[in-house]
């Protein structure tokens, strides 16, 4: 997601909440050099991308570092999440990085209400995480959840069953924009 899948095969990086973060940053802080490196690969999960962490991510000395995998973590399940999860969030904290950890935004094959579902038992772990870690958190899922609770359509928020759209994109951005306020 945060590579900017939309619509597959269509990547729309510069409307992925990334790159929306970096200009609503720009925009409020036009004298600061802000940079946004996106290491994302469109379909990795996070025990992928553990394994290039050190050489691909941390490589760059980020000041702040966004881990965004549960959405696709689903495949490899929560007990390998975890720990690929957690062995990141140590080797950064090491490094004395700032960590936001985000949940999985929705997919709609899901019912985002029905509760105790995989996509939602990610989202608790990412919660465990940043809770136990002392770090940030953007709660994507809960976000989108929030909206349908409040009665809007999931749909409204997604380009296909499982990329938000650019509206899906705005609110994490939003949310992700609160940290820099």
């Amino acid at each position: 997601m945060p590579s900017g899948y939309f619509k597959t095969p269509i990547v729309n990086t510069l409307e992925a909440y990334p790159f929306l973060v970096l200009k609503r940053l720009k925009a409020r802080y036009p004298y600061a050099v802000i940079n946004i490196i996106n290491t994302a690969i469109g379909g990795e999960n996070s025990v992928k991308g553990a394994k290039r962490f050190v050489s691909e991510v941390l490589i760059h000395q980020p000041d702040v570092l966004f881990i965004d995998y549960a959405l696709n973590d689903r495949k490899v399940g929560l007990e390998k999440a975890y720990k690929s999860w957690e062995a990141m969030l140590k080797k950064a904290k090491q490094k004395n990085i700032k960590v936001i950890l985000l949940t999985p935004s929705p997919d709609q094959r899901t019912s985002i209400l029905e509760p105790h579902t995989l996509l939602e038992q990610h989202r608790n772990q990412v919660v465990k995480l940043a809770k136990t870690h002392g770090v940030g958190l953007v709660d994507s899922y809960n976000l989108f959840k929030n909206r349908v609770i409040e009665g809007d359509r999931i749909s409204n928020y997604m380009s296909q069953v499982n990329h938000p759209n650019r509206k899906g994109h705005l609110l994490i951005a939003n949310e992700v924009c609160r940290f820099f306020e």
